[in-house]
């Protein structure tokens, strides 16, 4: 069992957890990830760590309150355990040592590179950070990466903070105007790492994406988080979850992430799913 040390809500709909789990800590580097099980009867939740403290052995998360499961995450509060915490998971990060490199964040998925941001600055990079929200409210993490970038740009969809428009616009200024940059890294809804992609491609400039098709066991062999990159089936469980976002077959990605959309949708509003075997059980006392 792991316990919950600090719960702290970031944004509507968005919570930090710090946990203990100082085996993960231990072993864990940036760019790698942890799958979680609240309960028994819980499915798994792949989760990037946004920090780790090694002295007290724990690993910080940032969750958004999407499905059922995610719901059950929310009720749990400081001094609560979860069952599992599985991890590190995945490749570290690997830029190589780059002159200049660029993070691209987009909603939570700015926690997800804090850790990243930090590698970037132990390479002696200099780093531009571009992370973006829908609104005002929904900013986290801002602080956290200021303090380590050269440069952090804030955007927002509906411009009620920062720069008023989407993430890629200031990287596609800073292109066009003759930066140049070694390496770009994307973490964020699909359509937006997509769409950095699609900025630097006829830079050259190397991009990476960390995905976040659906995963099960986190080991390679459930098959479920299989993505197609350069034409060939890669498993994001142990293959990635970074991978050339250049050669990411992201339509594909797309289409399988939207699969279960109307059973998780049902999950969410019916609750626990009865145990069938359970029920027989009971029946027969």
């Amino acid at each position: 069992m792991f316990e919950i040390i600090v719960k702290q809500q970031l944004a509507e709909g968005i919570i930090e957890y710090q946990i203990v789990a100082p085996d993960v800590v231990r072993h864990h580097r940036p760019g790698q990830f942890c799958i979680i099980r609240v309960a028994s009867h819980g499915e798994r939740i792949p989760l990037s760590i946004a920090d780790t403290d090694t002295e007290a052995g724990t690993v910080t998360v940032v969750v958004q309150i999407i499905g059922h499961s995610t719901q059950e995450l929310a009720q749990l509060e400081v001094g609560d355990t979860i069952l599992d915490v599985l991890g590190p998971l995945g490749h570290p990060t690997d830029i190589g040592t780059p002159d200049r490199a660029v993070f691209v964040g987009g909603g939570v998925g700015a926690p997800a590179g804090n850790m990243i941001v930090q590698k970037m600055k132990q390479a002696a990079a200099e780093v531009l950070a571009i992370i973006g929200f829908r609104t005002r409210d929904l900013v986290i993490y801002e602080e956290k990466i200021r303090a380590q970038a050269d440069e952090l740009v804030v955007t927002t969809d509906d411009g009620s903070y920062g720069y008023h428009g989407l993430v890629t616009e200031p990287l596609q200024q800073r292109l066009a105007a003759g930066s140049e940059y070694d390496v770009v890294i994307a973490i964020g809804p699909v359509v937006m790492m997509r769409a950095v992609a699609e900025v630097t491609r006829p830079y050259g400039i190397h991009t990476i994406a960390s995905l976040n098709p659906i995963m099960v066991d986190g080991t390679g062999m459930c098959g479920a988080c299989r993505v197609t990159v350069g034409g060939e089936t890669k498993f994001a469980c142990v293959d990635g979850p970074e991978f050339d976002a250049h050669q990411v077959d992201f339509d594909e990605l797309l289409r399988r992430l939207a699969i279960y959309s109307g059973q998780e949708q049902q999950a969410a509003e019916a609750g626990p799913h009865p145990c069938r075997l359970e029920q027989q059980i009971g029946k027969m006392q």
